[in-house]
């Protein structure tokens, strides 16, 4: 072989190595995945970092955002991930108020995403809605497990003159318009304004451990519910919208990455209401490090 053929098969050779080059960064380019600034946010955000770092890509982290700051910087481009949920897209972002149910929720949000290039993927089954939450002995001790049976137990409690039913809500959900007044008259009871706590939501948990409220409201997938012990009541008449958690991407970060839907789908399949109540108390109540709660949920879940 001439030294000519050798130098023309070694710059074919370099050809076809930095196109094998520029197509592993094409596929191990930089996503940038962004969270809010609560415990499950960012365990998903974590857990999707660490996930899709395993897949072979580089992965960005910014998380600890607000709600509407996240929303911003998805639709602007400085993020190219998130978990978002419907029920806040639904509300928060677009402003329905409709009663949807959640595959309705689901189908709408993911429509009006679509001209800002926005994609929802798979929905998961968490529902990280609103939830009112009883003492778990107090739950048993009078057979409530549903806010139908609240509704009773205050009634005949009310008929009885067996005062006070302490509840505690956030600041926000006393008066909005689809908080608690429509809530009772749902359901048919009414407090009065003497019954119904205004507190910051973190503090409904402690006063709900300590029995100093008789209901409250929390978030279904808290890990709080677990810690301490609380007895999730059923919204059995579907007063509250769903809240699925599932995954919000850019649509020209999916047609740069065609593998990458079906990845964060196969990630969203493994996560559902009690596997995240669980992961969250093990942060907030066990103060386990997030890196390493969401490091071992995809072990566990076989995906890394």
């Amino acid at each position: 072989m001439t030294s000519k053929t050798i130098a023309k098969y070694a710059l074919c050779a370099l050809a076809m190595g930095l196109a094998m080059f520029g197509a592993a960064r094409a596929q191990a380019q930089n996503l940038v995945i962004g969270g809010k600034n609560f415990t499950e946010q960012l365990l998903l955000s974590d857990m999707t970092a660490q996930y899709l770092r395993a897949k072979g890509y580089d992965t960005e982290l910014k998380n600890g955002l607000g709600t509407t700051l996240m929303r911003s910087a998805l639709e602007s481009g400085q993020l190219d991930i998130v978990w978002d949920y419907t029920g806040t897209a639904l509300i928060v972002y677009n402003h329905i108020e409709d009663k949807l149910d959640p595959d309705q929720i689901y189908q709408k949000v993911k429509e009006l995403d679509a001209p800002r290039g926005l994609t929802w993927l798979n929905q998961s089954e968490l529902n990280n809605t609103y939830a009112f939450a009883m003492p778990r002995e107090l739950a048993e001790k009078y057979q409530i497990h549903s806010l139908q049976d609240l509704a009773k137990r205050i009634n005949e409690d009310d008929s009885e003159g067996n005062k006070p039913h302490l509840m505690g809500v956030d600041y926000e959900f006393a008066s909005r318009p689809d908080g608690l007044g429509p809530m009772q008259a749902l359901y048919g009871f009414k407090l009065d304004r003497s019954e119904v706590k205004q507190m910051d939501p973190g503090l409904v948990y402690t006063a709900l451990k300590n029995e100093q409220l008789f209901v409250g409201l929390t978030y279904a997938s808290d890990g709080r519910i677990k810690g301490f012990d609380l007895q999730l009541l059923e919204d059995d008449k579907g007063y509250f919208a769903a809240y699925k958690a599932t995954p919000v991407v850019r649509q020209d970060i999916l047609e740069k990455n065609p593998e990458l839907a079906g990845q964060l789908n196969e990630l969203a399949a493994k996560i559902d209401t009690a596997t995240m109540t669980e992961l969250n108390k093990r942060v907030d109540i066990d103060q386990e490090p997030v890196a390493k709660v969401a490091a071992d949920f995809l072990k566990q879940a076989g995906l890394i």
